[in-house]
């Protein structure tokens, strides 16, 4: 999907220690999607935490995670997770719906995403939970969702192009 969308991957593993990942010079960073609990991946939080501020960061399902966590927002499990590609999400930027697919049991407490400066960007229609965050000024974009499955068939595409955008603009 980013590829797609006019930019040029390099993938590293997710250990890669963040100097090394500065030392390529990206353009932007994206934390993917992933199993586990968010709290659980220390060495994932503290490289998000040096990286904020030096470049864009755009974060994916567990990425969206990490970046609350690495700037000092909580997750909670949630009591049942979602699951599967039809539930409904609004841009609270736009008042836009986009349906999406979704496979996580976490989320963000919103009673700790004030001190950490995000912008909700985006809730969940079902439950209200939080599933967008943005902070301009530590150029971070992250959604809960799975932009890139596309169930809308094509509502969340928009997703990367807010990252190109905030990459171009940095």
């Amino acid at each position: 999907s980013l590829r797609l969308h006019g930019m040029n991957v390099t993938v590293v593993p997710a250990m890669t220690p963040p100097e090394k990942v500065l030392a390529m010079k990206p353009d932007g960073v994206f934390l993917s999607n992933g199993p586990a609990d968010p709290a659980a991946l220390s060495y994932a939080i503290d490289s998000a935490r040096v990286l904020l501020g030096k470049l864009p960061i755009m974060g994916v399902c567990l990425g969206h995670q990490i970046l609350a966590l690495a700037m000092g927002a909580a997750t909670s499990r949630l009591k049942f997770g979602h699951h599967g590609c039809n539930h409904p999400v609004k841009n609270l930027l736009t008042g836009n719906v986009k349906i999406t697919s979704q496979n996580h049991n976490y989320t963000v407490d919103p009673a700790t995403i004030g001190s950490a400066g995000f912008e909700v960007s985006c809730v969940n229609l079902n439950d209200g939970s939080i599933e967008g965050l943005a902070h301009e000024s530590e150029m971070v974009y992250s959604v809960q969702y799975h932009p890139e499955a596309c169930p809308g068939p094509h509502d969340a595409r928009g997703d990367f192009g807010a990252f190109r955008k905030l990459m171009e603009t940095a």
